[in-house]
């Protein structure tokens, strides 16, 4: 019998590289497609080497459709999960056309190529941002989304009515949208993790190289915020719980166990950390001590967000498992082996 089969765009980047793993290991085959904008071929070669696995990959961007119906003409897949999007905040805020252009027309080339050829089932890669500044603590699936605060979260809120508008139009067509926190840490083997270009834009890439002595100093952004400590409090989700996320949202669409045609799931630990808390935690945990400062408030960032993953628990049979220290070791076992300081 046939395993069904994967196509994961952005599967190179830091999520979609953990989440093949996870496939992989659940029994699926899968195919990435990647333009490596924001991502390196060395992290498919690690997921090669962690699966055993030959793993097809095809350089493209998903903007380009004449190169998108060829992969989708080459490969026979069940189900998309659609990662390929530029992914920055503060990026967003300074570059909206290049966000709006890249994360609109990559998303809609992907759902029309599958209406066309009648591949019925997507996971959309959404986030915790369609929230906005939400009015209580945690947020749920039935949490108004609010006006985004960065053009990043204004294409992660327009892909969701996309998607939501197209299911809803083409009968054939099945959306499960995770709205997830905020992913950090690495893969247990040390072989792929998050690898930023340039600055890093992510906090904890950040306090990694800060550690290792590639960054000088570590600024967080506030400590006027009317939290107990002054900075941001967000929600903290190991990467590889948040790959697991994406195999149980596959596993539900093509074992045909989805409620509504059209679903959304909150994926976070349900536990608010902030900042100045990750910040000494990482110290703590890893035997370190971070040179850090406080900076101003950034741009188009909220006071706090975490979830409620109440639904993921109860309808995904998915739960966040790995401890928070856990992570924050895995984290600055990857820097080390990045810096070749082991």
């Amino acid at each position: 019998m046939k395993q069904p089969c994967v196509l994961v765009t952005g599967g190179a980047g830091y999520i979609g590289s953990h989440t093949t793993v996870e496939l992989v290991a659940a029994g699926f085959d899968v195919v990435i497609a990647d333009n490596l904008s924001n991502s390196e071929l060395s992290a498919v070669d690690g997921v090669r080497r962690i699966t055993g696995r030959e793993i097809p990959f095809v350089e493209l961007d998903c903007c380009d459709r004449a190169a998108m119906t060829r992969l989708f003409d080459q490969y026979d897949f069940d189900a998309v999960i659609h990662f390929a999007a530029s992914k920055a905040v503060g990026e967003s805020v300074r570059e909206p056309l290049r966000y709006y252009r890249n994360n609109l027309t990559s998303f809609m080339n992907v759902v029309e190529l599958m209406q066309a050829t009648g591949r019925p089932n997507i996971v959309f890669s959404s986030s915790c941002t369609v929230y906005g500044e939400p009015d209580e603590q945690p947020v749920t699936e039935r949490s108004p989304r609010k006006p985004a605060t960065s053009p990043y979260g204004n294409t992660k809120q327009m892909c969701e009515d996309i998607l939501l508008d197209t299911v809803a139009a083409d009968k054939s067509l099945r959306g499960i949208a995770l709205r997830y926190f905020n992913p950090i840490g690495a893969h247990p083997s040390g072989l792929i993790g998050e690898l930023p270009r340039g600055v890093p834009q992510n906090l904890v890439p950040y306090i990694t190289q800060t550690a290792a002595g590639i960054r000088e100093c570590l600024a967080v952004f506030g400590d006027d915020y009317p939290t107990p400590d002054g900075s941001c409090i967000r929600d903290y989700i190991d990467v590889v719980d948040l790959a697991r996320a994406h195999v149980a949202a596959i596993r539900r669409m093509i074992d045909g166990r989805c409620r509504e045609r059209y679903e959304v799931f909150n994926i976070g630990t349900g536990r608010g950390v902030s900042v100045l808390e990750l910040v000494r935690r990482f110290e703590l945990v890893n035997g370190l001590k971070l040179n850090y400062r406080i900076a101003g408030r950034r741009e188009g960032d909220i006071v706090a967000i975490w979830a409620d993953p109440t639904r993921a628990n109860e309808e995904l049979g998915w739960h966040a498992e790995r401890p928070l220290d856990e992570t924050l070791a895995s984290a600055w076992r990857w820097q080390r082996h990045l810096s070749g300081l082991d």
